[in-house]
């Protein structure tokens, strides 16, 4: 057991890296994977050039392939301000720290006279306390595995009332972590307004804070407190695939 120890808000806690919680969608090629906003679906091919292939499985000496791929439509993401505003910002240059004390957190998102399904500003009263965690994971219910190969473009999923991202953003959250496609309703007419209400843009972006969209929170994992790692790659670009894990966090007596 490799413990790590850390003290938050005066408290001690241990968390064991040998039992990390990926709470990440593998990215898979072709149909059967998540997938929204019409991206193209991810393509995975082997280098050609004169008599070399990059598949071994071709006769190649190695496995040399290039991968085509949407950040926001193909799996799960972490993006930035880069995201929404006319500047030139990076999820490589904004998001510098990578490990953060996590509350997760399940709701039902609630129908709307309208017919769409919203995480309400009081479905999320009580769940923080001020200063209590600086990433926020939201696990939608019904919970199921089927999100992990969901199409979900054209059907309107989910999404945050921007006063529900305003609500946690003035108790410190910085990062937040959904398992939607997007905090927005699917189409708005490009109002964007729960992505501008977390960035607070564009009046004083944040530009440390991240969204990462399109997780997977399994069913065995319960609400709580967790230490939580977001890893990316490093793309000077708005958003990466990411891979967020959770390390569930023991009290120290």
């Amino acid at each position: 057991m490799r413990n790590i120890l850390l003290e938050h808000n005066g408290l001690r806690y241990a968390a064991d890296l040998d039992r990390p919680l990926d709470i990440s969608i593998p990215l898979q090629e072709g149909a059967d994977t998540v997938n929204c906003f019409y991206a193209p679906y991810l393509e995975m091919a082997p280098v050609r050039a004169g008599s070399f292939v990059g598949a071994v499985e071709e006769g190649g000496p190695v496995n040399f392939f290039n991968v085509r791929l949407n950040p926001h439509g193909n799996g799960t993401h972490t993006e930035c301000v880069g995201h929404i505003a006319s500047e030139k910002f990076t999820i490589n240059r904004c998001l510098t720290n990578f490990h953060f004390v996590a509350k997760l957190h399940s709701v039902y998102p609630q129908m709307q006279a309208d017919g769409d399904r919203v995480i309400l500003p009081e479905q999320l009263e009580g769940v923080l306390e001020p200063g209590e965690a600086e990433a926020l994971v939201i696990r939608t219910l019904p919970n199921s595995d089927d999100k992990c190969r969901r199409h979900y473009s054209g059907t309107n999923p989910p999404y945050l009332h921007p006063d529900a991202v305003r609500r946690i953003t003035g108790l410190g959250i910085r990062h937040l972590l959904i398992d939607l496609p997007s905090v927005d309703r699917e189409e708005d007419g490009g109002a964007l307004a729960a992505h501008k209400a977390f960035w607070n843009y564009p009046d004083e972006p944040r530009t440390e804070a991240t969204i990462t969209e399109l997780i997977f929170v399994n069913n065995f994992i319960p609400d709580g407190l967790y230490l939580l790692n977001i890893q990316i790659t490093s793309l000077e670009l708005d958003a990466s695939p990411s891979k967020p894990v959770l390390y569930t966090l023991n009290k120290m007596t």
